[in-house]
């Protein structure tokens, strides 16, 4: 059984799959449909459960995830030589989920959408309210059109995901089609003018021009959480030092709206990060338990 189902479809089949393959570093998108495409995806809004991650940011508390990582060796080739994609499973799910550390799990489909990757990773999460949080992110809005993103935020949803981030949103227009697909989606999306609400939309500023419209992005209501994507928008901007100037005005303008902001930390600079406000930190790799630990203490948890 699918954790938390909240969304009913037709058209586009979510198998729960002991495993999985695609996610943080497969090679691309299966996109089911294109721009071009009419979506085939019909949502019904189900009754969903309100989850810890939404519990702790209501009251402002700082909550700890990690990367759902892949149970794949990084690397690996098949028996032609093709790269393998990440693999993702129940049993490693579950394993995650005996973890208290936990407030949430960030599954990375940005590169290679699979709705499989999620049912699996929801399945092994169980139907336990107070297990972690499962927040899918998506490949970009940009990536295959608008179409193609609205079917895999209703497909995600289905297959058992409590939040979906939209990285790369590159305008004001781009945030207002997140509240609309989520709205399509039958989605009761958390936020400031809908306190009551469950699911999470999450909003990912990681480019310049972004960042140019940080404020009007930020404005834009029906969504949950407003992040700088550090890492890509550091690139972009051609210095780490640029990167960390975005992030603090991001962080700002999430204030500034009453929303959470995440940012990836690690025992160095947990403590650092709660301090400026942040109220998701991601964690990775197996010193991941170990930075939490750091930050529950600095956040007096």
């Amino acid at each position: 059984m699918v954790r938390r189902l909240r969304l009913l479809h037709t058209g586009l089949a979510v198998v729960v799959a002991a495993a999985c393959g695609g996610g943080d570093d497969g090679p691309g998108s299966d996109a089911s449909t294109t721009e071009a495409g009419a979506s085939d995806v019909v949502a019904v809004a189900v009754e969903a459960q309100r989850t810890t991650l939404v519990d702790l940011w209501a009251g402002g508390t700082p909550a700890f995830g990690v990367f759902v990582p892949s149970e794949r060796e990084r690397g690996a080739r098949g028996p032609d030589g093709e790269r393998l994609p990440p693999l993702y499973t129940m049993e490693g799910a579950a394993r995650l989920a005996e973890t208290p550390l936990l407030a949430y799990l960030f599954l990375n489909l940005e590169p290679s959408y699979a709705a499989e990757a999620v049912a699996a990773v929801a399945a092994g999460l169980g139907d336990d309210p107070t297990a972690p949080t499962l927040l899918v992110r998506i490949p970009p809005i940009s990536a295959d059109g608008a179409v193609a993103a609205q079917d895999r935020a209703m497909e995600a949803l289905a297959a058992g995901a409590d939040g979906i981030v939209f990285p790369h949103v590159r305008s004001e227009a781009e945030a207002r089609q997140v509240v609309e697909f989520m709205e399509a989606a039958g989605a009761d999306v958390w936020s400031p003018t809908n306190p009551d609400g469950t699911v999470i939309a999450m909003v990912m500023i990681e480019d310049p021009g972004a960042l140019e419209e940080a404020a009007a992005i930020a404005d834009v209501e029906g969504y949950s959480v407003l992040a700088c994507g550090i890492g890509s928008l550091s690139a972009a901007l051609g210095s780490r030092e640029a990167g960390e100037a975005g992030n603090q005005r991001v962080l700002e303008e999430a204030k500034r709206v009453g929303r959470p902001d995440m940012i990836t930390a690690n025992a160095q600079d947990v403590g650092q990060r709660i301090d400026e406000g942040f109220l998701g930190l991601l964690m990775s790799g197996p010193e991941a338990d170990e930075a939490i630990r750091v930050g529950r203490t600095a956040a007096g948890r």
